[in-house]
Parts: structure tokens; C-alpha cells; sequence
């Protein structure tokens, strides 16, 4: 094997393991998430982004960007979101084409519940991935940033 399909190799080992680290917290976070608040790991990660935005709002676009998810994906996503009163959408003043996405009160009080759940199973999903060999270096890497 030359040089360059070293290069090639190294990079997709690195791949494989990071989207098996992605894979081991993901199928935990979406375990618990359902299990003790009726949560996706994407319905989780829609609420926190917004939680994090000044003024509690986005953009549709950012939104999916945050969230890693199509145009369509993310709107059909805020719709169940939207019917469980968890987030509202609000026209842009300035921009009618423009729509944000905001959270509701009760949006606010499910993420604050589910916050702790997230955050604990990611701290042992994390020391997990750390007693795999194939996993220690990223895990602990991520870990380290986690803290």
C-alpha cells in the first residue's frame, strides 16, 4: 500500500470511528430521551438550539442547519413540535417570507426536564466509549470537552 492509500485509510478509520461513536451516544440519548420524556434526539436538539438563541428564536433555515436536517425535514419536525405546544412559529416582521421558530413555555419546562437526562447519559456514553480501544482516543477527546 503506497503512501497516499495510507492517507486514504487512516481517514476512513477515523470516519468508522467516529460514526460509531456517534452511533453508541445517539442510540442511548434516543433510549432515555423517549423513555422518560417522549423526546427524539432531533426533537431534543431542535429545543436546545433554540433555548440558546437570544430573543428563544430562529430561522427555519438555521434551524435545519442546527439540526442537521433537510428543509422538509425540519418543517414537517416544527409541525409535530408545534402540535405538541412545544415551539411556535412566528412570521418575520421585516421579511414576510421569513419565519421563526420559537419556543413555548412549555417547550422551555420539557427541555429543562430532559436536560439532565440528556446530560447524564452523555457522560456515560462517553466514559463507555472510553473502555472501548477503538473508541478511547476520540471518546476522550470529546469527553475532555465535555467537561
Amino acid at each position: 500500500m503506497g503512501i497516499s492509500n495510507d492517507a486514504v485509510e487512516i481517514r476512513a478509520q477515523g470516519w468508522r470511528r467516529l460514526a460509531a461513536l456517534h452511533g453508541l451516544i445517539e442510540t442511548a440519548l434516543e433510549k432515555e430521551l423517549q423513555a422518560h420524556h417522549k423526546l427524539s434526539v432531533v426533537e431534543y436538539t431542535v429545543l436546545d438550539a433554540l433555548s440558546r438563541q437570544d430573543g428563544w428564536h430562529m430561522r427555519m433555515q438555521q434551524l435545519a442547519r442546527a439540526a442537521a436536517l433537510s428543509s422538509s425535514a425540519t418543517t414537517r419536525l416544527v409541525t409535530r413540535l408545534e402540535d405538541r405546544g412545544l415551539l411556535t412559529r412566528i412570521l418575520c416582521a421585516d421579511d414576510r417570507r421569513g419565519i421563526y421558530t420559537e419556543l413555548t413555555p412549555a417547550g422551555q419546562e420539557l427541555l429543562a426536564e430532559a436536560r439532565p437526562t440528556h446530560d447524564r447519559v452523555l457522560e456515560r456514553s462517553l466514559a463507555e466509549a472510553e473502555r472501548i480501544p477503538e473508541l478511547e482516543g476520540l471518546a476522550a477527546a470529546v469527553h475532555q470537552q465535555t467537561v
